[in-house]
């Protein structure tokens, strides 16, 4: 059974992760990139966001036996598969997880004008996901 109050916590994780990066993107991209504090904060945020996304599918598939997705990015097409996604919201997930592996995987080779990019719009998608979520599992937040 889902534990609705994980992933109610959960999702206001994640809000208050993205909170932080709003806060600190109104800033222009010059700034953006003359800022390490900046860069690093938002960077903190985007991964630590993700991941709660990423747990709260992880909760999902394991407590409804959804089966067993063979990557993180799989999690979120058996989601899609069994009505909690739509295909859109999907690859914008998938995307998500990329770039979070990047930043855990590979920090040298991340380009600080596409972390500027995904703070400034593609973030959103993860308020996106939290109330697709939330909508399928019928409950209020």
């Amino acid at each position: 059974m889902v534990d609705s109050d994980l992933i109610i916590a959960k999702a206001g994780s994640v809000r208050s992760h993205l909170n932080r990066v709003f806060e600190k993107r109104n800033v222009d991209l010059d700034g953006f990139l003359k800022d390490i504090d900046t860069q690093e904060s938002i960077l903190f945020n985007i991964q630590m966001a993700v991941q709660i996304c990423i747990d709260i599918a992880a909760h999902i598939i394991s407590e409804k036996g959804l089966g067993v997705p063979g990557s993180t990015t799989e999690m979120f097409y058996v989601l899609e598969k069994n009505g909690y996604l739509d295909s859109d919201l999907t690859q914008k997930m998938v995307k998500a997880v990329g770039f979070r592996n990047l930043t855990v995987h590979e920090y040298g080779k991340i380009e600080l004008e596409q972390v500027y990019e995904i703070a400034q719009g593609d973030i959103n998608d993860l308020n996106e996901y939290l109330k697709a979520i939330i909508k399928k599992l019928g409950l209020t937040d």
